[in-house]
């Protein structure tokens, strides 16, 4: 707004931190934590093509993936900064085996635990694509003082205290919730910060736009395939046909969607039966803020995404998300197949 003043990250933070009086400023201190870990590597990312940090890093994650030097930057970066925070205790990501427990004196104590992506969409890091870092946060479930064990991480998503993501792209936004719903935050690179520029981000019940990857077209449940064809059968009195709009990085194709509407879908085919997209690192947090702006995600089955109990740390799951109207309306073309998940 013009004339208004800005306001800040950590301003923002403190003045919402009285709607958890268990955290005792702790919530506050580990966002702003993860705020300057988000800006360390925004300037990573930022001078990608000036330095070194380009291309395939040699190795191979937990998911079979080929790991980006910016992907092994992106994790140690945000693990070192949680680890200094003092109150996490460990912390779960798409880049590591098992689960990272912090033993020192501080953390052994902390009341948290992280599950994150620490840069999704990698494999558009060597085109110049928006990528982004998707994180969870939870309160531990095992005593502190002991070690964080794996039960800790293997909470639904209802469970979030707090969940967002960073997306790098022609600015470097923040954008995440503590169940008061969704709020975004854009770096000003002039004063080093993350200012208020989205208060109460609400995403239009429909939309316009679908995403998804359609070269797969082909391993696609039926009712995935007859929801696409809806999407593109002309119709003027419901807006059709919608526009196709995929990136590729579940971030960027979500933050479009979040604000003008659509819907995203990542099913389950017949090369992935359990889904690809992982519950914990990806699903979980995105559907935390886009049921808080108004919006669905389900795993296409009529399933709420925050219900599902994990299993296992790496757990795919399919995912459909988005405009609540558009989210139902596939789960429509989905419901008349016997297809269950």
């Amino acid at each position: 707004m013009k004339g208004a003043q800005v306001q800040t990250l950590n301003e923002v933070i403190i003045q919402q931190q009285s709607a958890f009086p268990y955290a005792k400023g702790e919530l506050s201190r580990l966002l702003t934590h993860l705020g300057v870990a988000a800006k360390i590597v925004h300037k990573k990312v930022n001078k990608a093509g000036l330095v070194d940090i380009l291309g395939e890093a040699g190795a191979i994650n937990i998911q079979g993936e080929d790991q980006k030097k910016l992907d092994i930057f992106a994790d140690k970066t945000f693990i070192s900064s949680f680890k200094s925070s003092g109150i996490v205790a460990g912390v779960a990501t798409e880049e590591q085996d098992e689960i990272v427990v912090f033993t020192d004196n501080l953390s052994v104590n902390g009341n948290y635990i992280i599950c994150m992506d620490p840069l999704d969409g990698s494999s558009n890091i060597d085109v110049n694509v928006s990528i982004g870092t998707i994180f969870s946060i939870y309160r531990r479930i095992s005593s502190p003082g002991t070690p964080v064990v794996t039960e800790d991480f293997l909470q639904e998503g209802n469970k979030q205290v707090a969940a967002g993501y960073v997306i790098y792209g022609s600015s470097t936004m923040l954008v995440y919730t503590t169940g008061l719903g969704t709020t975004g935050f854009t770096l000003d690179p002039s004063i080093g910060e993350f200012c208020l520029s989205n208060q109460f981000m609400e995403t239009p019940k429909e939309g316009s736009i679908y995403s998804i990857n359609e070269g797969n077209y082909i391993k696609f449940p039926q009712g995935v395939k007859d929801y696409l064809k809806y999407c593109q059968v002309e119709d003027k009195s419901t807006n059709r046909p919608y526009s196709s709009r995929y990136i590729g990085s579940l971030v960027a194709d979500f933050h479009r969607n979040l604000i003008k509407g659509g819907i995203f879908i990542y099913p389950r085919t017949s090369s992935n039966p359990r889904g690809k997209l992982r519950l914990l690192y990806e699903c979980n947090p995105i559907a935390f803020l886009a049921e808080q702006a108004g919006g669905l995600a389900t795993n296409g089955y009529g399933k709420r995404i925050l219900d599902v109990k994990p299993k296992e740390l790496h757990q795919r799951i399919s995912f459909f998300t988005g405009s609540a109207n558009m989210v139902k309306k596939a789960e429509s073309f989905m419901s008349k197949y016997d297809e269950k998940q």
